[in-house]
């Protein structure tokens, strides 16, 4: 009876000390580090890479990561065109991990070549879905004019709630 019990006692301390050397989760790298991030988004051209220093300074960024087949993305960028002055200030980025030749359709479909403030790229090495932890599309993540992160938004968003998360307060 005393051996089963040194066992429960001793797995017991085991046990707790296994469960205190356990890190907590990781925040999400957007939370760590508030900086727009360091993306590297394959252009439409095929050849150029869009990179956080072709984004222009001083202006605030929306950042739409999106799949061209979503339905709820189709409707966000419809929504932002509809809407486009609200938007002729704000740097746009747009991401997508489908497939090129989706994305360029895309692209020539919504005519984003006609808004020069609007980028739009392929996240070939999949890094902004860990980097945000995204589960829904589409991400719209939302930076002041300094590249400092304020919020973001999962889902298809009305014009103004996009324009009102810029007047978020940060802690």
């Amino acid at each position: 009876m005393k051996r089963v019990l040194l066992v429960m006692v001793c797995s017991f301390l085991l046990f707790d000390l296994q469960a205190q050397t356990t890190p907590p989760p990781a925040e999400p790298a957007y939370v760590r580090n508030p900086d727009f991030p360091p993306v590297r988004l394959l252009e439409v051209d095929s050849v150029h890479y869009l990179t956080k220093a072709d984004i222009k300074k001083n202006r605030k960024i929306l950042l739409m990561f999106f799949s061209p087949e979503c339905e709820h993305c189709k409707h966000q960028i419809q929504d932002i065109l509809a809407d486009f002055s609200k938007f002729k200030d704000i740097e746009i980025v747009m991401a997508t991990y489908q497939p090129f030749d989706e994305m360029k359709t895309f692209y020539n479909y919504y005519r984003i070549g006609d808004h020069p403030n609007i980028k739009i790229g392929r996240d070939e090495k999949f890094f902004l879905v860990p980097y945000y932890k995204i589960q829904n599309l589409p991400y719209l993540a939302l930076y002041d004019r300094k590249g400092q992160y304020i919020t973001h938004f999962e889902g298809n968003q009305k014009v103004e709630t996009l324009m009102n998360g810029y007047n978020v307060k940060k802690d």
